[in-house]
């Protein structure tokens, strides 16, 4: 990297999306390089075949980088297996060292097992569902515990949980629902103890999002989830509005909260690829449960 192209990346939006070598964290990475962001990309496929799924982290930051050809958005991809914290305090050290600096933290890294969509209660599953809260829950808390003392000592940044509407409501069995209801309840905490910093900090309910793993369900019955598949969000859809809300003067009043990425959307003038407005999906699976406002040290 010469001088110059230092000096431009260190004066960038920088983010750092974890777990986007596909899915949700991959759209929400190129939406935020779409908007001028420089955006480290953590996952662990680093070729084809590393998962049964296509994509890898370095496919991801390319992508970034076309998305933010007119932008000067661009990826950086970071090999990082985030059940590993070691490597995660690592990732965290190279973004002070190369960008100097830390706008936006997603958390999206999660396990999801095999197992999760197959019928059954959660007895007659194996304990690899509690991968989730290792890499999920757990890895939400590590990574916002690095992240937040670089955003504490500038004095500004928002941090991200991306969510489900999984955290009220029943959904894929216990271990996904406390690991949504868990990661809620760490915006809402960790908005208290970053406030004084000026650093917000919430939880962002998706709907139904169309990520590879989404789509092979589609195809196999494209009858059954024909109407389904017509109301699903595009994988960029929570990176636009995550670079929305960034921008927004009352930032710091919004957070601790959990909010419905398609209902904020309306409220900031955030459309979908193809200017779709995808529908919230409170009046059927039910809306956030706020924290109460009090607080004991």
């Amino acid at each position: 990297m010469s001088q110059s192209n230092y000096a431009e990346n260190r004066a960038a939006k920088v983010a750092l999306v974890t777990g986007a070598s596909r899915g949700v964290g991959k759209g929400i990475a190129i939406a935020l390089g779409e908007a001028g962001y420089t955006v480290y990309v953590t996952g662990r496929s680093q070729q084809e075949g590393d998962a049964p799924l296509p994509g890898t982290v370095f496919a991801t930051a390319e992508a970034i980088d076309q998305a933010g050809q007119e932008s000067g958005g661009r990826g950086i991809a970071v090999v990082c297996d985030h059940a590993d914290d070691g490597q995660v305090e690592a990732l965290f050290g190279q973004i002070q060292r190369d960008s100097g600096r830390l706008d936006v933290l997603v958390n999206n890294a999660i396990a999801l097992p095999d197992e999760l969509v197959q019928p059954g209660p959660f007895f007659q599953k194996s304990l690899k569902m509690l991968d989730i809260l290792n890499v999920g829950m757990r890895s939400s808390y590590v990574s916002s515990y690095y992240g937040a003392k670089i955003m504490s000592e500038q004095g500004s940044g928002l941090i991200v949980n991306t969510s489900s509407f999984g955290g009220r409501c029943y959904m894929h069995g216990p271990a996904y629902g406390a690991g949504k209801a868990a990661v809620d309840k760490f915006a809402a905490d960790m908005a208290v103890d970053l406030k004084p910093f000026n650093v917000s900090c919430i939880s962002l309910w998706l709907g139904l999002v169309a990520t590879e793993r989404t789509q092979r369900v589609f195809e196999a019955e494209p009858d059954k989830y024909a109407d389904l598949a017509a109301a699903a969000e595009s994988p960029q859809f929570g990176g636009r509005v995550i670079a929305a809300l960034a921008e927004q003067a009352d930032l710091l009043e919004r957070s601790g909260q959990v909010w419905v990425a398609a209902e904020l959307a309306q409220e900031l003038g955030v459309t979908d690829v193809g200017g779709i407005q995808p529908p919230s999906h409170r009046p059927m699976l039910g809306g956030p449960a706020q924290a109460n406002p009090a607080i004991i040290e």
